[in-house]
């Protein structure tokens, strides 16, 4: 057993890593939080995708150091569900303002992240593009009254953009989801254990870490600020399109919804904050 793992099996270290993990849960199904982010800022994203990219011949030097990250996120992931569906379905309107908020707090670190190896008219070019293919796609499927009815074909697409989350830093998967109106319905489906949402979102989340894995590592390891940069431009795009005009009509509701995107920012930044305070090994 060489150094790292006998320091791993330190009780505060593995409660550190599970208190990590559970962040990394929570930034994934929370909008406008990162998993991938939060896994690079914990300094456990790299090692998470060279064992997505070689399952086998990694399996055995990497899983026992990531259990805890595994456990905490699972526990992060699974636990926020619930809650959050209910909270969409009743307070629609302030929910979606929180979470824009979130995602307005979070640009700062995003962009952060994404100058890290420098910017080029690149990577600006890339933000740009990115941004108008979903502001076309959105709009147009607004224009045509095309309405997206939740089923199997819809939840593998769910499954994709949760694996894409994970393997591509920055991306939250309810940048697209909530747009087209899937965000509630898969939440509250991972909230029940709902088997008919699971399962195509599982089997579309497997096969897009088999497909893309190795792809997306390669990207940002020769691409990354180009690549970082596109995925900021579609988290701009997304959210544009996900607030709520109608919600801001009247005083007392613009009051209100204005309140939960402040409240929102500040709580991303204060987690950019803590993440700041982090040190990655």
């Amino acid at each position: 057993m060489n150094q790292k793992q006998r320091k791993n099996k330190n009780p505060l270290i593995i409660a550190l890593h599970l208190l990590q993990g559970a962040l990394i849960g929570l930034g994934a199904v929370l909008p406008g939080i990162s998993g991938g982010v939060l896994s690079v800022i914990f300094g456990v994203y790299k090692p998470v995708m060279e064992l997505l990219s070689n399952p086998f011949k990694n399996f055995r030097s990497h899983v026992p150091m990531l259990i805890p990250y595994i456990a905490g996120a699972a526990v992060g992931f699974l636990g926020v569900a619930n809650i959050l569906a209910f909270f969409l379905e009743k307070y629609p309107d302030p929910s979606v303002c929180v979470f824009i908020g979130l995602i307005t707090g979070m640009l700062p670190s995003l962009f952060r992240e994404a100058g890290e190896q420098g910017r080029s008219r690149g990577s600006w070019i890339s933000l740009a593009v990115c941004a108008c293919v979903i502001f076309a796609l959105l709009i147009g499927l607004d224009m045509t009254s095309v309405e997206v009815v939740p089923n199997f074909f819809w939840y593998l697409f769910c499954g994709f953009c949760l694996a894409l989350s994970l393997i591509a830093p920055g991306m939250s998967f309810s940048t697209l989801l909530m747009p087209l109106g899937l965000y509630t319905p898969f939440v509250d489906g991972i909230g029940h254990f709902d088997l008919a949402i699971l399962i195509p979102a599982g089997i579309g989340a497997l096969v897009t870490v088999i497909c893309l894995a190795k792809a997306v590592n390669a990207l940002f390891d020769h691409f990354y600020s180009i690549a970082f940069h596109g995925i900021i431009g579609i988290v701009i795009a997304a959210t544009v399109m996900i607030i709520p005009v109608s919600g801001f009509l009247s005083p007392g509701t613009a009051v209100v919804n204005a309140l939960c995107i402040i409240a929102g920012i500040a709580a991303a930044l204060a987690l950019d904050r803590f993440n700041s305070k982090v040190k990655v090994e």
